[in-house]
């Protein structure tokens, strides 16, 4: 018999997460837990009932494929779309979390994220000559000495946990280690590591320190692509559908995470699947030919798919890590017609041509850096500030050019609707680059405006501009509040009809709603001073509207 576990952490969550310490107790049982992972799945595969688990992808997608080879342990995450549309509606907390989280950070509604530990051993008991166990990270080797009661008691010491808060830095005590983890925060800098000792010398045993709850060894994930990392990042922020054939479940998810994690702090807006199995239940809407591909990054191991997705326009196959030269060997860029079904050799596999030119300074710093042996990490944050300037330089002329369809702060009235955002015109903001484009904080040459003019078609581009565009839109009715509370309420009553008062306390409640609920930028001063109008407001009516609109 073939024996897995894995476990599913919360959408929207990379690892662990961290909490608050003046987080409000739970109302419900498990509810801390739940504010960190979803449920832990203990994973049993046999080789009698296997198929019996076909509709089953948290299963399949728990199991490395049969062509990786993996003994031993392994770690790997997949990402799976929630059966049954969306989950339920987001709570007060959720909608405060996604307030204060990173664009890349914020909870998810319709997918699930889980985090795999795989253990494969010889057990010459069975027929195949395999004994499997998947878990999450650190509980798993616990597990596989000690089973369900450890398990239990794991789950438990994770229902005391608070919840998760952007920018707290915590304690957190599981299987007799202290994890001191940071949540990061909109207002982290860059590249800043906020961690600090949180009464460190009180804690016995000494804290396993991670700096963040997100980080991925980027270094080591893009080590075969670094050579065309620029290529790949333009892949990224066209959102262009992108399938990664790998050796294992582990480069695999690495290297499709490392990949989306790019175009940070952008918030990654297609969809992307670290591991993905044929028994997926999306396998068929993945693979038909009767529509263009999907905009999915899609991580695989089974080279099955190297056939059945050749329609698709890029194709990464990489293999497992070498070095050469003193540099990880790179993959080379092909073209689509070389791909073969069978023996496919490792590369980059498109006939997408990069707008910008490579960075070859970046390349021999890296390079430099492995010669004197210098520490991942910091070769992991050259290449991650390379990534991050790049994608500055792309968008700040594009935050400006939104900027200034703001309509200015004095055109507001608070007796008179605010006027609208005006529209995001295409011609007008690539007329605008030539006097504040990305020339002036970025290096690379090349095409800038074909390359803005592709984006204007990419889902990241409508998912920016959503975004951007809600939050200005949530801007601009938060001046207006703030403009109402500074005006005279009484002088503009006198002479107001009663229907014009009434109007006028619904939308003050209505923004007041909105306030409160952590979804417009306002100050706590503002909420006072809008509740003391709406009490002011009514008590001015005769009682019978007073009662109609205060019930008892």
């Amino acid at each position: 018999m073939d024996a897995g576990s894995g476990a599913g952490p919360r959408p929207g969550r990379d690892r662990l997460d961290v909490p608050s310490s003046g987080a409000r107790a739970p109302v419900t049982p498990w509810a801390r837990f739940s504010a960190w992972l979803e449920c832990v799945c203990v994973v049993t595969f046999d080789l009698e009932l296997g198929q019996a688990l076909e509709k089953n992808s948290i299963c399949y997608l728990s199991f490395p494929d049969s062509h990786s080879g993996c003994l031993g342990d392994t770690q790997f995450s997949f990402r799976i779309r929630q059966c049954g549309g969306q989950r339920s509606p987001r709570t007060t907390d959720d909608r405060l979390y996604n307030s204060e989280a990173p664009l890349s950070l914020q909870k998810e509604s319709a997918h699930y994220f889980g985090y795999v530990y795989f253990r494969q051993v010889k057990d010459s008991s069975v027929k195949r000559g395999y004994f499997q166990k998947v878990l999450l990270s650190l509980i798993a080797p616990e597990y596989f000495d000690k089973l369900a009661p450890c398990l239990e008691a794991v789950c438990n010491e994770i229902d005391q946990w608070p919840a998760p808060v952007p920018g707290q830095t915590l304690n957190l005590p599981v299987v007799g280690v202290i994890l001191q983890v940071h949540v990061p925060s909109r207002v982290d800098k860059p590249e800043s590591s906020p961690l600090k000792q949180c009464g460190q010398e009180n804690l016995l045993p000494t804290p396993l320190v991670l700096t963040s709850v997100h980080e991925l060894d980027l270094f080591r994930s893009l080590q075969p692509v670094l050579t065309h990392v620029q290529t790949l990042w333009e892949l990224m922020l066209l959102g262009e559908p992108l399938v990664v054939l790998a050796p294992s479940p582990t480069v695999s998810s690495e290297m499709v995470l490392a990949l989306t994690s790019c175009l940070q702090p952008l918030q990654f807006c297609c969809d992307y699947r670290p591991y993905f199995t044929i028994h997926d239940s999306e396998f068929k809407e993945f693979t038909t030919r009767t529509q263009a591909p999907p905009n999915v990054v899609l991580g695989v191991t089974n080279p099955f798919f190297i056939k059945t997705l050749q329609h698709w326009p890029h194709i990464l196959r990489v293999g497992e890590p070498k070095m050469s030269g003193g540099l990880p060997k790179q993959v080379k860029l092909k073209k689509p017609s070389r791909l073969k079904t069978l023996d496919t050799k490792p590369g980059l596999y498109t006939a997408y041509a990069a707008h910008l030119r490579r960075d070859k300074a970046l390349l021999k710093r890296l390079l430099r850096g492995l010669q004197k042996k210098r520490p991942a990490g910091l070769l992991t944050a050259l290449l991650r500030r390379h990534l991050l300037e790049l994608t500055q330089s792309f968008f700040i002329p594009l935050e400006h050019y939104m900027a200034s369809l703001m309509p200015l702060q004095k055109s507001l009235s608070p007796w008179k609707t605010p006027p609208q955002i005006r529209p995001f015109r295409q011609d007008d903001f690539l007329c605008s680059l030539e006097q504040a484009g990305p020339q002036l904080t970025c290096t690379l040459k090349g095409d800038w405006l074909g390359l803005y003019r592709r984006f204007f078609k990419s889902p990241h581009f409508d998912g920016w501009y959503r975004q951007r565009r809600k939050e200005m839109a949530h801007k601009l009715e938060a001046l207006h509040l703030e403009a109402i509370c500074e005006a005279n309420i009484e002088t503009w009553m006198e002479g107001k009809s009663e229907v014009e008062v009434v109007d006028l306390v619904q939308k003050l409640r209505e923004k007041l709603v909105r306030a409160q609920g952590h979804q417009l930028p306002v100050k706590e001063e503002t909420l006072q001073q809008a509740q003391l109008y709406i009490e002011t407001v009514i008590g001015s009516l005769p009682k019978d509207l007073q009662a109609v609109l205060c019930p008892p």
